[in-house]
């Protein structure tokens, strides 16, 4: 019995040497941790059980039979954090570049469907060169079975990739298909064809980093969903998010304990707003006064920064926050903005977590670049969005609420259950310069002058639409965490019947 124990032992200390000691020094060089390291770092100590540490390849190709490594370039399994039930798979970049075999995709295809059968949350970490190409369509079939898997499981369970290596070729679909996407700053990059490729095919010189490095997939193409300065950063981060999400789309939002009242009331809020309605300020400060303890997760914070988007805590529950940034663009809704703030609100409303919109939005931004762009149907997914959410919405207006982007940002119309307004909200189709210039065209300046102050007066205020109950009530901006916590306790048992089909048609 002794040898047995002994012979498992040596075979388990082979396979967690992945590649070799040479490789792992390698991976250590380059600012890397080894996907083991990974894991422990991510999962609660001592937590992880490992699933299929000896299987290896079954290729004859090439001379792939005389290499053979087991657990095949991915470490599989679970773990709890902080106590949850997560799944994972971690690729091994020291054995065959973490590159993807049959086996190897047999392995991430055993954990998503322990996943689904236990509705908790996947994690996978990448760091790979794509498919192996001794392998062949043996691989592709792979990748096609990853991928099922991927679209099966969303909205259902929480799906999260985080690229610390090579993304490339087929291994970049995988994490397109998931919930969220986050890299490491300098030793990271996604691209479907690599810069050799790129030179061959159009005679574009790129890095790899310009290609499809952090800098660019969480700053212009939102592929990313944030970038985060080395392995270690990235893994902690990874574990607070796994704090504010269910682990399915029907256990319920967590719940942790705190110790921040929710009748907590903040006058530095009663003077936020700027006396001059131009001005701007920073919609954050409001968002971290709201929220328990300051604690605020933000998502995609470097792309389209004219909207906030991200997670907090209401009275120890996860809550969604949407917001209109005045810091940039003047919160004005483009393309961009409307993108990020529709995928977070269908998150949402796909995982049961209610939404608080923070609206202070001077509407559309308008210009051939943007219409060429398709603005009409990017700001139509955030209205789809809201539309067709049924998890309990709270707004509250701020400042401006200016034409179409009122109605789009969570309005009573469309569906907002309880919406709120500051003394200093302003409901209008337009500013009213703009107004008074189209209603007394050719007026003389003085007339203009005396139609734009009648105009500020009546319309410029929320009580128009507080006399026609668009508004529920104003309120004072130091209630405002009070006050949203008393609507989002009365909603907790919302539901709405939505009309049977097969699926939506989101304008994509």
């Amino acid at each position: 019995m002794k040898d047995i124990i002994e012979k498992l032992e040596t075979r388990r200390a082979e396979a967690k040497l992945g590649g070799g000691e040479r490789r792992i020094e390698a991976q250590h060089n380059k600012g890397k941790l080894t996907a083991r390291e990974r894991i422990e770092l991510l999962l609660d100590k001592g937590s992880f059980e490992e699933f299929d540490m000896f299987v290896e390849h079954r290729s004859a190709e090439f001379g792939m039979e005389k290499q053979k490594i087991p657990g095949d370039g991915v470490v599989t399994g679970w773990g709890t954090v902080n106590g949850r039930t997560v799944y994972l798979f971690s690729k091994d970049f020291t054995v065959f570049g973490g590159s993807l075999s049959e086996t190897h995709a047999q392995k991430i295809i055993k954990v998503q469907d322990m996943a689904m059968k236990a509705r908790a949350p996947i994690i996978g970490l990448f760091d790979a060169g794509g498919a192996r190409i001794q392998e062949g369509v043996a691989a592709l079939g792979g990748y096609g079975e990853v991928f099922k898997r991927n679209v099966i499981a969303s909205g259902v369970i929480p799906q999260i990739s985080v690229i610390m290596g090579p993304c490339a070729g087929g291994d970049v679909y995988s994490p397109a298909m998931t919930d969220f996407i986050f890299m490491v700053k300098d030793t990271s990059y996604m691209f479907v064809t690599g810069p050799d490729v790129v030179k061959t095919v159009t005679n574009e010189v790129v890095t790899a980093e310009e290609l499809g490095g952090a800098s660019v997939h969480a700053v212009r193409s939102s592929v990313a969903d944030g970038a985060f300065d080395n392995d270690v950063e990235a893994l902690l981060q990874m574990r607070r998010l796994i704090d504010f999400l269910p682990s399915s789309n029907d256990s319920g939002v967590p719940e942790w304990p705190t110790q921040d009242d929710t009748d907590r009331i903040d006058e530095s809020l009663d003077t936020l707003i700027p006396d001059n309605p131009n001005k701007p300020y920073d919609i954050k400060e409001l968002i971290f006064k709201v929220v328990d303890e300051g604690d605020f997760f933000e998502i995609g914070e470097t792309f389209a920064r004219n909207i906030v988007t991200g997670f907090g805590r209401i009275a120890g529950r996860s809550v969604g926050f949407v917001a209109n940034q005045p810091m940039v663009l003047a919160g004005v809704l483009d393309s961009d903005a409307s993108r990020k703030a529709a995928r977070f609100v269908r998150f949402c409303d796909a995982f049961n977590i209610p939404i608080v919109t923070f609206v202070d939005v001077p509407g559309f931004l308008p210009g051939t670049a943007q219409e060429y762009g398709g603005l009409i149907k990017h700001g139509a997914k955030l209205l789809f969005a809201y539309s067709q959410a049924t998890v309990p919405l709270v707004t509250v207006i701020t400042r401006k609420a200016f034409g179409g982007a009122y109605d789009v940002m969570a309005s009573k119309h469309i569906g907002g259950d309880l919406n709120y307004a500051w003394p200093t909200a302003q409901i209008a189709v337009m500013g009213a310069k703009g107004a008074v210039e189209i209603i007394f065209r050719g007026g003389d300046a003085d007339t203009i002058a005396a139609q734009t102050k009648q105009y500020e007066d009546r319309f410029l205020s929320p009580f128009v639409a507080a006399e026609r109950g668009y508004i529920d009530d104003v309120i004072m901006p130091h209630s405002t965490r009070r006050r949203i916590a008393r609507a989002l306790a009365m909603l907790k048992g919302k539901q709405v019947e939505m009309p049977k089909r097969k699926h939506d048609n989101l304008p994509v």
